[in-house]
């Protein structure tokens, strides 16, 4: 179902790329000196339809790289939040071996030598 769904979405976005590489494949010129437009220092010359799916890509990579690093934040709590956990899941286990058996039958499984709860009313 879910190959099916991603075909739905992704087949029309493939003819549209197909018809926008083919509709723009004149080249043109890209220069990266704004001194001298005549004869810049550094340029190329590509088809418009590359240097669309460069800047997209490019896009795509900064905007990924921007999320990642917006995230640090969580991602680092994540880290101590886990750390914590397997710290007190070791002291759980670590303390069930070391308590009696008498006292670990108690109410609400507190240590001491309680007796059970009365019955509901």
């Amino acid at each position: 179902m879910i190959r099916f769904l991603k075909g739905l979405v992704l087949l029309p976005v493939a003819i549209l790329v197909v018809l926008l590489a083919v509709a723009n494949r004149d080249a043109v010129r890209l220069s990266f000196d704004p001194f001298s437009p005549e004869a810049p220092v550094f340029s190329l010359t590509l088809p418009l339809y590359a240097i669309l799916f460069v800047a997209v890509a490019l896009g795509i990579v900064v905007g990924g790289i921007g999320a990642w690093l917006g995230q640090g934040e969580t991602r680092r709590k994540a880290r101590e939040r886990r750390r914590e956990i397997r710290r007190l899941e070791g002291e759980t286990a670590r303390l069930k071996t070391y308590a009696p058996a008498s006292e670990t039958k108690t109410a609400y499984g507190m240590a001491g030598n309680r007796t059970a709860l009365p019955a509901p009313r």
